[in-house]
């Protein structure tokens, strides 16, 4: 089963001058500071700023460069999955990553699928919530959820299958080379780089196109490896989770988490995002509203002061703030 769809395959050549120029670099370094001002890596870059982004300039244009040491460790989320993060100083890399995306970025986002979301200019969580609580209220059509995600997908995405990807649209043997030292500098795709989200993105694309091209999907959503579909006919679903399995072993070497699920939305709701959507209404997620009720307790703050208040605004929680706005006055 082939991975390539009928997407124009315009391929780009000359772009690596533009992410060496050194004014690209000085915008980069303006991005990538955006929110760390006062982390040690922008401090520390700032005393020698100027030479350091020509010192960077340099190494790029001789081939030199070559990705810095990681630092590596565990978080665990409030769900309790343990990550592993990886971590490059701020400069020279995190500094090149924006430079890289600043040119490549137009490029990439014109091949993903209007069903891709996360890490993309405004289709972020509220957009991809939007457009569900939209579709969702084609009842016929939505009376059953196939959700899934991928196996530790961050570590299993292969290098070769991501470069071989990544030249359907680039042939700038330069700018390949810079790619492939920075996607050969840890294993699978490291949770943590700037890169790594669009790189994730890229992996998917082409099987996002065979969905919606060759399988004719309609409602379709992705979140970076979750995975929601919905149709009215449970059998549907369960003869395309067998496609998805195939094409994920034939073309990308992944495979669908033993957890996946094909539900009636109206019986149990989808539970996606952040938040539980039914046909009718859309609730938070019980994680979310626990925080919310935690972190009001904890902080002794109105409702709107906290950070959960952004989530609840987007759906059905009236009489959640409600609740909430009570056990605070007690």
């Amino acid at each position: 089963m082939s991975m390539i769809t009928n997407i124009k395959m315009k391929r780009f050549n000359n772009l690596f001058e533009k992410i060496c120029d050194l004014n690209n670099l000085r915008i980069a370094d303006l991005k990538a500071r955006k929110g760390k001002i006062r982390s040690y890596g922008v401090r520390h870059h700032d005393l020698n700023r100027d030479n350091n982004i020509h010192e960077l300039h340099k190494e790029l244009v001789k081939g030199t460069f070559k990705t810095s040491q990681y630092s590596v460790f565990d978080i665990v989320s409030d769900a309790g999955k343990k990550r592993t993060i990886y971590r490059l100083p701020y400069y020279p890399d995190r500094i090149l990553h924006h430079a890289i995306l600043n040119i490549l970025e137009p490029i990439w986002v014109s091949i993903f699928t209007s069903d891709t979301y996360s890490c993309i200019k405004n289709r972020g969580i509220h957009a991809i919530v939007r457009k569900l609580k939209r579709d969702i209220k084609d009842d016929n059509n939505t009376k059953y959820c196939l959700k899934l995600d991928i196996t530790k997908f961050y570590p299993s995405i292969d290098h070769e299958i991501l470069k071989q990807i990544i030249r359907k649209k680039i042939k700038d043997k330069r700018l390949l080379s810079l790619l492939d030292e920075i996607i050969d500098s840890a294993p699978g795709v490291p949770i943590g780089n700037y890169l790594s989200q669009f790189f994730a993105n890229i992996y998917l694309t082409y099987f996002d196109h065979y969905i919606k091209e060759v399988k004719k999907v309609k409602y379709y959503y992705r979140y970076a490896d979750d995975i929601v579909i919905l149709h009215g006919e449970r059998v549907y679903l369960h003869d395309i989770l067998n496609d998805i399995k195939t094409y994920f072993c034939e073309n990308l070497k992944l495979q669908v988490k033993s957890n996946y699920q094909v539900f009636p939305v109206q019986a149990r709701g989808i539970d996606f995002v952040g938040y539980v959507f039914y046909h009718t209404h859309i609730l938070l997620r019980k994680r979310i509203k626990q925080n919310f009720a935690k972190y009001i307790k904890k902080h002794k703050c109105t409702i709107k002061q906290c950070p959960q208040y952004g989530w609840a605004i987007h759906c059905n929680s009236v009489n959640l703030i409600k609740t909430l706005s009570n056990e605070r006055a007690i």
